[in-house]
């Protein structure tokens, strides 16, 4: 039936949706208690963060052991990508290491990449790193894959070097920089993909009183504050709170935002022997969804390869007004550092988080009778299937981290080493068929001639059941150790052991009946390298490391999958990393093979059936660079070449042996570059380019190369005030940016910008 165009109050799960139907219990009734569900892992983290503690205790109580203080300067505590494109070092790597220390490919989007490209969201910073591409899949989550390999949106996402696992639409409001590692990292982080791991940096406290307070006005009623305020409350501590509200319209449909975010952190003894600090983080999404469009043929007699989009507006939707996607992320962290007299530190991290999700999404398929653009006409009937995603996700994860540098045997150690522990707690709900006690959840359909028809489903009328839980505890420790075996050559050894035991419980109704699956995985991961630094303006290297990938990643088990041992890869690398003399400009260069040695394939000849008969490869070559051509002149830039990839072992069909693999383009890169005319004006330009890659799943057709190119031209009115102008997507390019096998997202179209930027 028809309704108003405007948004309408959302209604979230309610104690009588979860009323128990058919003798099956409730979602409520089944959800685990919040406070029993972490009682196994907070006592371990108290442990671990009572000895880092004890530390502390210790050398405070002996007076000629006692660390001077150190007054940290505002110069040293100002974050390195602040007012620069250049990056020269990472905590991707458990601590703070200098990139040219790391045998690995390592891209920083600093935080001026992400406010000149007002970059405002996590997959838009990541489109600023090469050989990324995304899938389609689920909708508000971050589907990604590097190198043609996925990372797990549950398993590879860091923030400040802990896991992230979360679906949720990541926001920058809060953002220092993004750090991306390429390759394996399960030696540092445990499980996760072929292609690498992405650290979200948050703004820390520093030294310093300092605020901006930053205003943007766009295209589609683009509204954007954002406010950074720095607060210096001791000699050693200082406050920090950044706070983010974004609203944008367009038409009140498919892609409309509603976002708050806050984030507070509190850091003490600041460059002291012992440093603490408590932070909190909140966002809160209430978004429009726009599920995607189906592919097309240019005529009836049009090859599958032809297959292409719909020539539409970006903003086009045929979803329901009344879809929308709502998502929370809430988690308080707890960290203590403990400097020792010889320069070793020991930090300990404490999280807990809460994350929930409720996407409403359509499915929007054309008529079958409709194949072609020569017969889509206004007339022809576009489907719109319900997409449900429910779910709440609750963790706690406690780490340390020690890193040493000493002399033994003659030879220069650097060691790092630490333990962490990880409880996850998925549940997942369902809405009830009629049939269950619930009702008809049919939308009606649309036409391409009819887009935001103003159709509605009371999506308040579902009645929720509990559909599956998955929970997991897992540890794991690592050790390794950077030697100087000769005055320019270094050698990395590393090696990690991860033990997981997952339960999955999956719930159907009439009958009732729950089914429990019981994973339980024990890995080894290495990882090797060699560096030859013959200055310190150039360091070459060369590495190896394997990563490893459980069934459960994504929270799920079944019948299929439940025995199943972890997909095993395996990147090998050759790179270096080198400066200008003036050391304002770095390049980096990278030579890859990237390769998924035992991947989880469903057997042809005996029904759902899953075994790790599969193989894959990735080879290619990178080129990064950034830093300043001259004082005025300042650039930024990443590309990827993937010349050959291929599934070497597979089934047949889909992404079959023999085949590239989906989402996987040959090249991929971006550019970007500012000028600075004279002391008022800057300006700014670049682009954003992907090359031909198939959908997921490899359904027989190349989606379109595109490059799109973005403007930016900035005054400052005085020292405390700067107005700046983005003009994205100049062309107005029409192009497919997220890719699925029976749709696709497109990219945004041209975009107008312009923010006032406050500091006081």
């Amino acid at each position: 039936m028809a309704h108003p165009s405007a948004r309408p109050a959302r209604t979230r799960r309610t104690a009588a949706s979860r009323t128990s139907h058919a003798g099956n219990p409730s979602s409520n009734d089944l959800r685990p208690s919040p406070l029993s569900s972490e009682r196994a892992l907070l006592p371990l983290g108290a442990l671990m963060l009572a000895a880092s503690f004890g530390s502390w205790a210790q050398t405070s109580m002996t007076p000629d052991k006692t660390l001077k203080t150190v007054t940290v300067t505002e110069t040293a505590e100002a974050p390195e990508g602040k007012d620069s494109l250049r990056a020269t070092e990472t905590t991707i790597g458990k601590g703070k290491q200098k990139l040219r220390d790391i045998p690995q490919s390592i891209t920083v989007v600093t935080e001026k990449l992400i406010d000149d490209r007002n970059l405002d969201t996590f997959k838009e910073a990541l489109k600023n790193t090469s050989g990324i591409s995304f899938v389609a899949a689920e909708g508000g989550e971050s589907d990604i894959k590097l190198r043609g390999f996925s990372l797990a949106a549950t398993g590879d996402i860091f923030a400040d070097g802990i896991r992230d696992p979360a679906f949720y639409d990541r926001d920058t409001f809060n953002l220092d920089r993004l750090e991306v590692m390429r390759g394996s990292a399960s030696m540092l982080f445990g499980r996760g993909s072929t292609g690498g791991a992405v650290n979200q940096v948050s703004k820390a406290p520093r030294l310093i009183d300092e605020h901006q307070v930053d205003l943007t006005l766009g295209s589609h009623d683009y509204r954007r504050v954002v406010g950074d305020f720095n607060l210096k409350t001791g000699e050693s501590a200082a406050l920090r709170i950044n706070a983010m509200v974004t609203t944008a319209d367009n038409d009140g449909l498919g892609n409309s935002l509603d976002k708050k975010g806050l984030a507070a952190a509190y850091r003490w003894g600041i460059g002291e022997r012992d440093e603490f600090s408590v932070s909190i983080y909140s966002l809160d999404n209430k978004n429009g969804v726009n599920y995607g469009l189906p592919w097309i043929k240019p005529t009836s007699t049009s090859p599958d390869s032809a297959t292409t989009i719909l020539p539409v507006d970006p903003k086009t939707y045929y979803g329901l007004a009344s879809d929308y996607n709502d998502g929370s992320a809430n988690y308080a962290t707890l960290s203590h550092l403990h400097r020792f007299d010889d320069g070793s530190e020991l930090k300990t991290q404490l999280r807990k988080g809460v994350y929930t999700r409720d996407q409403r999404a359509s499915t929007v398929r054309r008529s079958p009778t409709t194949t072609s653009l020569e017969t889509l006409n206004p007339n022809t009937v576009f489907t719109r299937n319900s997409q449900p995603k429910i779910q709440d996700l609750n963790t706690v994860f406690v780490q340390s981290d020690f890193s040493s540098k000493f002399n033994a045997l003659g030879v220069q150690h650097e060691i790092l080493t630490g333990v962490d522990l990880a409880q996850e707690k998925k549940t997942v709900y369902a809405a009830r068929t009629p049939a269950q006690g619930g009702v008809t959840n049919t939308k009606p359909p649309t036409t391409f001639g009819t887009p935001s028809d103003g159709a509605w489903f009371d999506e308040s009328s579902r009645v929720l059941r509990l559909n599956n839980h998955y929970e997991s505890t897992g540890w794991g420790v690592y050790a390794q150790d950077m030697i100087q075996v000769a005055p320019h050559w270094k050698v990395l050894a590393g090696l990690r052991y991860d033990s997981l035991v997952g339960d999955y419980d999956s719930y159907t109704v009439n009958p009732d009946v729950k089914t429990s699956y019981k994973m339980k995985v024990s890995e080894w991961s290495q990882r090797l390298g060699l560096l030859y630094q013959p200055n310190d303006l150039h360091s070459y290297h060369v590495s190896a490391a394997t990563s490893f990938n459980t069934s459960g990643d994504a929270y799920s088990l079944s019948s299929a999958n439940v025995n199943i041992d972890p997909e095993k890869s395996i990147n090998l690398e050759l790179g270096a990393k080198l400066d200008s003399a003036d050391k304002r400009f770095t390049t980096r260069l990278a030579l890859f093979r990237s390769t998924k040695l035992h991947e989880r394939n469903t057997d042809p000849l005996v029904t759902n059936l899953v075994t790790l008969s599969g193989k894959r490869h990735a080879i290619g070559a990178e080129v990064d660079f950034s830093g300043r051509l001259t004082p005025a002149w300042e650039i930024y830039g990443s590309f990827m070449w993937i010349p050959s990839a291929k599934i070497d072992i597979g089934v047949a069909g889909s992404e079959g042996q023999g085949t590239r693999p989906s989402n996987t383009p040959k090249v991929s890169g971006t550019f970007w570059n500012t000028y600075q005319i004279n002391q008022q004006w800057r300006v700014g330009a670049g682009l954003n380019f992907r090359g031909k890659q198939t959908p997921i799943r490899n359904p027989g057709w190349e989606v379109d190369s595109y490059v799109t190119g973005d403007l930016m031209a900035e005054y400052k009115v005085s020292e405390n005030f700067i107005v700046k102008a983005n003009l994205s997507n100049v062309t107005n390019k029409l192009y497919a940016d997220q890719l699925y096998t029976g749709h696709y997202i497109p990219g945004p179209g041209r975009l107008f910008q312009v923010t006032g930027s406050i500091k006081f």
